[in-house]
Parts: C-alpha cells; structure tokens; sequence
C-alpha cells in the first residue's frame, strides 16, 4: 500500500530506450510508479531526464521497450494514455496574452470538456491551486510561481490520474518552491505524480520514493531511507552515483 492506496502499477517502463543517431539517450530502464505514489525522478542535467517523460506522455517515440500508463500502452493507445495524464513540461508552454480562466477554459475544451460541465472544471481547478485572485488576469501579467500554478492547473483540468511533471520548480524564489512544493504534496494524495528535478531538497521534501538516472541508466530506485543507508545524505548519495 502506499498512501492507503492499492499498489495497482498507474506507470509501467520496461527495458526503454531512446536512441539519436549513436547516442543512447535512454539505455534500457525499467521501473514502475504505484498508484498514489509520489517518485522523484533524480538526475543531472542530459541524464535522461526528459527524454522518458516525453515518451511516457506520447510527445516522443521510443526506440525500444515499453511504456503504461494505468494498463495503456503509449505506443498503441496512446488516446487513452493522454487522458489519464496530466503533463508539465520543463519550459511551461502558456499564452500570455490569454487571462488565466480564458487559458484553462480552452485547456479543458482539448480534453472534450464543454459547457457546464468545463465551468464546473476551470472554478475548481483555480481553487485547488490557488489562482483564485488571479484568474481575470493575463498569464504575462503574473509571477513565475503563478505561472508554474497556471501550468498546474492546465495539468489538472481534466481530472487524469497521473500527473507527470518536468522541473516544475525551475526558476523559482524560496517562497514559491515552498508553495509549489506544497501544492504537488496536496495534488499527490489523491493522484500518483512522478516529478522530474535535479535539486535534492525537492526529493525530501515531496517524494515517497527516488530513481535516480544517469548516463541513460537507472543507477538507483529506493525510498530516501534505503537510499541513505550507512549515515549517507541524499546529496552524498546523489554524487556518488553520478559522478
């Protein structure tokens, strides 16, 4: 069980790989992601990183292996594998033009949401992440934190039961990772979130458990306290095996 959760497997990556020209950018990784569960998913940058998450969203093909998202196969379904995520990338694609309701009223209309049932949507989304006060006004007019709730939010608008989320906390001042960390904590009790960072304060304080990729390879998939064995800090842990 995790966070009284069942463990039915929302997230399933088997012997993946993702090759550009002879670089391997992706090297044959397998892990899964249990529902309700919280993963950081750990690595300097060009480990990997982003390159399993946009094949675990459907934005990029695999070289080899296989990827699911609660049971769908990216690859051969992948119309139902998008409906059951939601997804941030690194570099938060938002119109700034577009007021914050108007953005996520149009967000909600790509996923089929329409009428009542998109208002319904859009107000409780702005509630959950706290755009309340900001929802008449336009993306460019907002900070990077608010921005980074707007990008939430786009995530969140149809409801998916994954939530899959590329350096959400990127660029942010120490008062807005408090609060964006907090928010992912709050979405991750009812959603299985894996989140993609390379800053270790971010794994103690969100994640229920860390793999850590390097190179293209799975170098370690453990909770904080089997990966700190032996007196070990996350960080010292971090270095060694990427070094």
């Amino acid at each position: 069980m995790v966070n009284g959760l069942s463990t039915k497997m929302s997230i399933k990556i088997q012997n993946l790989s993702k090759v550009y020209g002879t670089q391997r950018a992706v090297d044959d990784i397998s892990f899964e992601v249990a529902k309700g569960e919280i993963v950081g998913f750990l690595g300097p940058n060009g480990a990997g990183k982003s390159t399993t998450m946009k094949i675990l969203t459907g934005y990029l093909p695999a070289t080899d292996g296989s990827a699911e998202v609660n049971g769908f196969d990216v690859k051969t379904l992948p119309m139902q594998v998008k409906s059951s995520i939601g997804y941030l990338p690194e570099h938060n694609p938002l119109y700034l033009d577009m007021y914050v309701r108007e953005f996520l009223e149009f967000a909600g209309s790509l996923y089929g949401l329409k009428g009542k049932t998109l208002q319904i949507k859009v107000a409780e989304t702005i509630e959950m992440v706290g755009l309340g006060l900001e929802k008449h006004k336009k993306i460019g007019q907002l900070s990077k934190g608010y921005r980074q709730r707007v990008g939430l939010a786009q995530a969140l608008i149809h409801n998916p039961d994954v939530l899959i989320l590329d350096e959400p906390t990127t660029g942010l001042d120490p008062n807005q990772l408090v609060e964006i960390r907090e928010l992912i904590k709050s979405v991750g009790r009812n959603k299985t979130v894996i989140f993609s960072t390379h800053i270790m304060q971010e794994v103690e304080a969100i994640c229920d458990r860390v793999v850590i990729i390097n190179r293209g390879k799975i170098v370690a998939n453990g909770t904080l306290s089997e990966l700190k064995q032996g007196g070990k800090g996350i960080e010292d842990v971090f270095r060694e095996l990427t070094a």
